[in-house]
């Protein structure tokens, strides 16, 4: 009884509500980039460690508390069953340190990264700051991460098995590393997925950062075209998708999505941080004393909701319902995630509302998403996708 009544206290609402939630209600305070860091070495020692007494029955009851089993949200993509539609963005495991337990959060999915062939520090600190009141936040950290040789130590340490056997789908999101030009992008991002693509289930090109000089010029089809056909060559059959970012033309989407079409991409995220202020430019960075539009860095979260289902909507109209589309930015309610699924996206991602929200918020959408399918008389999330089907109250 001691025992069960222990676990209870260690559930993740409990957790989040009296040490969480209290910090990320202010902007200032502990650094967020130095509580990702001590969330992640815990995460990652869990991961190593997860079949061990004690840390798997931690991580059972994680997974009874936020794991939602509704057969109607399962789907098949990439020659893998994904669960459920939600699955943890790039940005938060730049180095796959809880490749092995990320299912235990409730998700369907999750994707590492962003992972360079070189290992690189980033871009100097201060790089991340919330913005507690629009829970949003602004980023830019440049691609930083330990490198692809030592994902891959990392990834083997965990032994998460093999893509083919394991049932939880795992992604890796693949950069360019800032000391390689432009003109060697592809060399680059091939040499990472050479090494990482045996454990993964799908890739992601991130041609989108705003945090890596340069990159997003790989946005431009003719550049987009090049990269992606020399990918192509590499020995493997690994599913191959690109990110794009929320600050392209309407007309530079459509490019986009043709170009995915012709060369039979796997899938597109949509989308990637901003550099638009989305009507925040006035702004002030408490840690800084200066404007949002006077600071650096992508935003991410609530304020890009409008323009993330945008382009959602135009990725799908321009790519006439052939290419999986994963939608990504501000998703922080099962209504907002629902909004995403309607307007075309077969899968979603979380990551800024997903830190404040708390982890329940995996388990809201896919409750959510359960009720919708209820009350639409739907059979499965497939039939929701692209439906424009509006929310309904209960």
């Amino acid at each position: 009884m001691k025992k069960q009544s222990f676990l209870k206290t260690l559930s993740s609402d409990a957790l989040y509500n009296q040490f969480l939630s209290p910090i990320l209600s202010h902007d200032t305070g502990i650094d967020p980039e130095r509580l990702t860091q001590f969330a992640l070495a815990l995460i990652g020692q869990a991961s190593i460690y997860r079949k061990r007494p004690g840390i798997s029955e931690i991580l059972n009851q994680l997974a009874n508390e936020l794991q939602h089993a509704d057969p109607r949200l399962e789907q098949k993509f990439f020659g893998k069953s994904f669960k459920n539609p939600i699955g943890l963005a790039a940005g938060f495991d730049k180095n796959g340190v809880g490749a092995g337990i990320w299912e235990f959060f409730g998700f369907g999915y999750g994707e590492i990264g962003t992972v360079t062939w070189h290992s690189q520090k980033g871009n100097p600190r201060p790089r991340l700051f919330r913005l507690a009141k629009e829970k949003a936040a602004l980023n830019r950290m440049g691609f930083n991460n330990n490198g692809a040789k030592a994902m891959l130590k990392t990834l083997q340490k965990q032994n998460i098995g093999d893509p083919l056997n394991r049932q939880f789908v795992l992604g890796i999101n693949f950069g360019k590393s800032k000391v390689t030009p432009l003109e060697q992008a592809a060399e680059d991002y091939a040499a990472s997925l050479e090494i990482l693509s045996p454990l993964a289930n799908y890739a992601v090109i991130n041609v989108s950062s705003p945090n890596t000089p340069g990159l997003r010029e790989l946005q431009k089809p003719s550049q987009l075209r090049r990269l992606i056909r020399h990918l192509k060559l590499l020995n493997n059959s690994l599913p191959l998708l690109i990110k794009i970012a929320p600050d392209l033309e309407d007309t530079e989407i459509q490019h986009i999505a043709g170009v995915a079409c012709e060369e039979k991409l796997s899938g597109l995220i949509a989308v990637n941080t901003s550099l638009d202020r989305l009507g925040l430019d006035s702004r002030i960075i408490l840690q800084t004393g200066r404007t949002l539009q006077e600071e650096a860095g992508g935003l991410s979260g609530s304020p890009l909701q409008k323009r993330a289902v945008e382009v959602l909507k135009l990725l799908r109209k321009s790519s006439v319902n052939d290419i999986p589309l994963i939608g990504v930015g501000g998703i922080d309610s099962p209504k907002i995630a629902w909004e995403r699924i309607t307007a075309g996206a077969s899968l979603l991602q979380v990551y800024t509302g997903w830190i404040f929200q708390g982890p329940s918020l995996v388990t809201n959408i896919l409750k959510g998403f359960s009720e919708q399918l209820d009350l639409h008389k739907f059979q499965s999330i497939s039939e929701a996708i692209g439906s424009n089907a509006p929310w309904l109250e209960a």
